[in-house]
């Protein structure tokens, strides 16, 4: 399958994710941290992981244009996490994602990738109003998104969990302060 470069930072490449990103996707999910924050996606095998991508992140660019997107590092190519939009039933707006591996943790590489993300969904897919969803003890996520320019605003319940997160959005039409 091609690589679909989305998006380029000076350290970072954000491209479309295939089904022959099964084997890091496997990591990703069963990471504890995002097992914690996250969920639990049931996701075991290499089998599951390419369903899982088909039908998630990989029809989600058919159908809203956009979605999760696999951030390398360049210019070896290193697969360090995920970041996009995501379009969630029970949320009015489109919404931020982002996982990284625990390697690439604490690097700034989300706050990067994210910040371009935002900028995208700005510019190029015209969206008007990005929010993000968050678990409550997730304070180096929430202070990621405050440093975004995203704040709190409600907590929310979204079908299919049993408890509630904290939903983030937008104090001022976004426009991150960094260049991308």
């Amino acid at each position: 399958m091609d690589r679909v470069v989305v998006l380029e930072t000076e350290r970072l490449a954000l491209r479309q994710l295939t089904e022959a990103d099964a084997a890091f996707m496997l990591a990703l999910l069963n990471d504890p941290a995002f097992v914690r924050f996250i969920g639990d996606r049931g996701v075991r095998t290499l089998d599951e992981a390419r369903g899982y991508l088909a039908s998630g992140t990989v029809a989600s660019y058919a159908r809203n244009g956009f979605g999760l997107y696999l951030v390398e590092r360049k210019p070896e190519g290193t697969a360090v996490g995920i970041c996009g939009l995501v379009k969630r039933d029970g949320l009015d707006d489109v919404d931020l994602g982002y996982a990284f591996l625990p390697a690439f943790r604490g690097r700034g590489y989300a706050l990067e990738a994210a910040a371009a993300v935002l900028a995208h969904a700005r510019q190029a897919l015209g969206l008007k109003r990005i929010v993000a969803v968050v678990s409550p003890g997730n304070e180096r996520s929430i202070r990621l998104l405050e440093r975004l320019g995203l704040r709190f605003e409600r907590m929310v319940q979204l079908p299919g969990d049993d408890d509630a997160i904290k939903l983030f959005g937008p104090s001022e039409p976004i426009v991150p302060p960094f260049t991308v």
